[in-house]
């Protein structure tokens, strides 16, 4: 049974409604950590860059979703 437990999991995360980005983090990571997962991806300046997240959803071990403008 131990063995069937995940360790970690890969998150999407969505910008603006697509999925623009992949992360992976520890199962039980809370927001802060996803957000700094988030943020180190290389493709972070790539869609979001220096625009303002307006507004942010995570749904731990599911999806990040962001909206920016």
């Amino acid at each position: 049974a131990d063995l069937l437990v995940e360790d970690t999991v890969t998150l999407p995360v969505q910008v603006n409604g697509k999925v623009r980005l992949s992360v992976t983090v520890a199962a039980e990571a809370d927001e802060v950590a996803i957000m700094a997962a988030v943020a180190a991806h290389e493709l972070y300046g790539k869609w979001i860059g220096d625009q303002e997240i307006k507004r942010k959803v995570i749904v731990p071990g599911r999806l990040v979703s962001l909206v920016v403008g």
